[in-house]
């Protein structure tokens, strides 16, 4: 079985949007690290990474996710991370793993790309 691993970019207003979608591991986390430090060296300080079509994240996963909040932070900037409308409080492996190991309130967790780009968006995390 091939798992396709794709990351893909956008804009919605001042944020840079990366979707990604497939299994996010040691394998596929260089690939959402380079394209979150390519984002950042163009001057988007506003990122929101939407997790929504990822089915299976690892611990090296988690250390792009933090490495990346440290990075957008480093810059006075602003992450935000889309889990499904449906796995948003507990059913999205992502949100699953981030809780497991207790760093899920280091982010800030939208429902959606609207809420996550609202500039007064409130996020689902402490």
């Amino acid at each position: 079985m091939v798992v396709t691993f794709n990351v893909t970019g956008d804009e919605h207003g001042d944020w840079a949007v990366l979707q990604v979608s497939g299994e996010l591991d040691l394998l596929t986390s260089p690939v959402l690290r380079q394209r979150v430090h390519d984002v950042v060296a163009e001057g988007r300080h506003r990122l929101v990474l939407d997790l929504s079509e990822v089915f299976f994240c690892d611990s090296s996963g988690v250390g792009v996710l933090i490495a990346s909040r440290r990075l957008i932070r480093s810059c006075q900037g602003r992450l935000r991370l889309i889990l499904p409308a449906q796995g948003a409080t507990e059913g999205s492996h992502v949100n699953r793993v981030l809780g497991a190991l207790g760093v899920r309130r280091l982010f800030d967790v939208h429902l959606d790309l609207d809420s996550a780009t609202e500039d007064e968006a409130g996020p689902l995390s402490a």
